[in-house]
């Protein structure tokens, strides 16, 4: 499906295919699949395990080359990029939130959401920490800068991570199963601040999810199956987590954690 507008699509993917070499055997986990994401859209993922999906998200992300065909990623040809150049576009341009939150353990939240702009820019610490204070800010833990990782819950630990995913301005971020570890309650939060990012900030996001209950909250909706995409439209009437969130019994909203009690 084309991008609605004149805008540039954000990526193009034209034939791709992956394939793995295992010993004698080759397994192809994406098959001939053209795609395009235009600036700001929030594109849904889906399909079952073994589809090819997260494969897909890896080579969007410049994480994995395709075996065949072209990837344009912000109209630059990335296979023609060197590793310095990828190493770049996924520092600065592409933001990854996974299932797992990878924070350092006896690290604080500040820096765990520094970490980003430690790598080839020099920026000053005072800037580093105002940066990463403004995206925890964002995310709704600015009164939990200094607290450790395993000080705060699971659904704080995500949007430390997505805050640490937003903190060198990118244009497009990438989610893989990012509620897969969170119950119903905290997965609203965090798909509240994907919506809000997507919304207000119009930051492009592809989340990859195999929970049908999830892609309703996306505004288009990508099916993959068997390495290829099987379907593409878009989601009429996108769910609001914020309503879903607000209509939770009273007695399944915990309320927060005072500042100087984790």
């Amino acid at each position: 499906m084309e991008p609605t507008g004149a805008e540039t699509p954000l990526i193009v993917l034209q034939h791709v295919s992956k394939t793995y070499r295992l010993g004698e055997t080759c397994a192809r986990a994406v098959r001939d699949v053209s795609l395009d994401v235009g600036p700001g859209e929030f594109v849904a993922l889906t399909g079952p395990s073994g589809c090819g999906k997260s494969t897909l998200l890896y080579i969007l992300g410049c994480l994995a080359r395709p075996t065949s065909g072209s990837y344009l990623f912000q109209g630059r040809d990335v296979a023609a990029l060197s590793t310095s150049e990828l190493a770049g576009i996924r520092n600065h341009d592409i933001g990854f939130v996974f299932q797992g939150f990878h924070l350092l353990p006896r690290t604080s939240a500040l820096e765990n959401v520094e970490l980003p702009m430690l790598y080839g820019d020099g920026i000053p610490s005072p800037i580093r920490r105002r940066r990463a204070a403004a995206a925890l800010d964002l995310v709704g833990l600015g009164n939990r800068l200094q607290h450790l990782s395993n000080q705060l819950s699971g659904g704080q630990q995500q949007r430390v991570a997505i805050a640490r995913a937003l903190v060198n301005g990118p244009s497009l971020l990438l989610a893989d199963e990012p509620t897969g570890n969170l119950d119903t309650r905290t997965s609203l939060e965090v798909l509240d601040i994907l919506q809000g990012l997507n919304s207000r900030r119009g930051l492009a996001i592809v989340l990859v999810t195999h929970e049908l209950d999830i892609v309703r909250y996306a505004a288009r909706l990508v099916t993959s199956c068997d390495g290829r995409v099987a379907g593409d439209e878009p989601v009429r009437h996108p769910q609001s987590a914020a309503t879903d969130l607000a209509a939770l019994p009273v007695d399944q909203i915990v309320p927060p954690t005072p500042a100087h009690a984790a």
